[in-house]
């Protein structure tokens, strides 16, 4: 199993990314999957997951500006983040469960992990 994040950058506060996770070896519609971002000297949190049925939740940190989505054809996740804030800086990665429901964002339940890209938000 392989995802492979991509999106990331530098932007304005305020402003948007397009975050992608391409999975190979890895069906994304069969089980929960994740973002999680890392921050400088912080723990890694989950920030939006979304179950095999489509069913998705968010930290509060981000609720109503990012969404998490699937394109099954493309087997790729994407996390879409609007409203861009300086906190928001941090090393986004995807994460698959081997479960089709999600346990929260606790990360021992994700068996795979992509390598992150960056997100650096200026203010």
């Amino acid at each position: 199993v392989q995802l492979v994040e991509s999106g990331g950058g530098s932007v304005q506060a305020g402003g948007s990314l397009i975050l992608s996770c391409t999975a190979s070896g890895y069906t994304l519609n069969r089980n929960c999957v994740a973002w999680f971002r890392q921050a400088p000297g912080k723990e890694r949190e989950g920030v939006a997951r979304i179950g095999f049925n489509g069913v998705s939740l968010y930290a509060d940190s981000v609720q109503d500006r990012f969404t998490i989505s699937r394109d099954n054809a493309e087997n790729t996740l994407y996390l879409r983040m609007n409203s861009l804030k300086p906190e928001d800086t941090a090393i986004y990665y995807c994460a698959a469960s081997q479960r089709p429901f999600c346990v929260g964002f606790t990360r021992t339940t994700y068996n795979y992990w992509g390598q992150g890209t960056q997100v650096t938000v200026s203010s």
